[in-house]
Order: structure tokens, then C-alpha cells, then sequence
């Protein structure tokens, strides 16, 4: 993690809950791989990665930075604010709107919404969820 002075990341448990993080400046190799479900890929061969930089005690309460590479999945969402910081997606709400989201796009997905991206550019998001 970096903060305006760029202090080493904490490890996730020890972080404090406010904090400032420079994402563009974690670099891939900090990011762990990330499973992905066979049955949610529609197309291509995305590959996710992230980093989980703060966790409430209770486990309800999430903050971090997820990255995806191109291609299709779907997904089933959680309580979700997110900003894009790298990439471009199109992200299809089922019943809903389609959001096209790049760097600098602010973005809230509500638990159940059931979503599918198809990302562009390689998509690198800071996020907050709610469980």
C-alpha cells in the first residue's frame, strides 16, 4: 500500500481502517491469483488477480484491488463500490442497465445483481464490498 509518502503495504489484518492506497503503483506481482469458476467464463481466457488490503473483524466488510484480463464472465454480485483506476469493461446488469466503466468511473453493484463483463482492456478496480 501507498500512502502520500509512500509507506510499505501492511499485511491485510493490520491495516488500518482508513488508509490511502496509490493503486496504479501496486505493481502485478503483489497480487495474488484469484480463482475463477470454469462455468462463469464465457469467452476467452481472463485471468483474475488481487490483493485484499483491509478486512472488518467480523469478515463483513472488504477493501481492496481485484484485476481481470480480457475476455467474458458472469458474475453474481455482492454490495459493491468500486472505482476502475486501469482497463475498460462493459458490464451487463441482468434486468438493469449496461455500464460502460474505464479509469476514473465510480461504480455500485447491489448484492444478487447478476452481471456479465466483458472486459476490453485489462480492468485493475480499488473496492469496498458489504457482505
Amino acid at each position: 500500500m501507498s500512502t502520500s509518502d509512500h509507506a510499505e503495504a501492511s499485511p491485510a489484518p493490520a491495516a488500518p481502517a482508513s488508509f490511502a492506497v496509490h493503486v496504479p503503483d501496486v505493481p502485478d506481482a503483489e497480487l495474488e491469483a484469484e480463482e475463477l469458476d470454469p462455468a462463469q467464463i464465457v469467452s476467452g481466457e481472463p485471468v483474475v488477480t488481487g490483493r485484499v488490503l483491509w478486512e472488518s473483524p467480523d469478515g463483513r466488510q472488504v477493501r481492496g484491488i481485484w484485476q481481470i484480463t480480457p475476455g467474458v464472465v458472469t458474475d453474481v454480485e455482492a454490495d459493491e463500490l468500486f472505482v476502475v483506476v486501469a482497463g475498460r469493461a462493459t458490464i451487463e446488469v441482468e434486468g438493469g442497465g449496461t455500464l460502460e466503466v474505464g479509469p476514473g468511473s465510480a461504480c455500485v453493484l447491489r448484492e444478487g445483481d447478476r452481471t456479465t463483463w466483458t472486459v476490453h482492456e485489462t480492468l485493475r478496480k480499488a473496492y469496498h464490498i458489504s457482505y
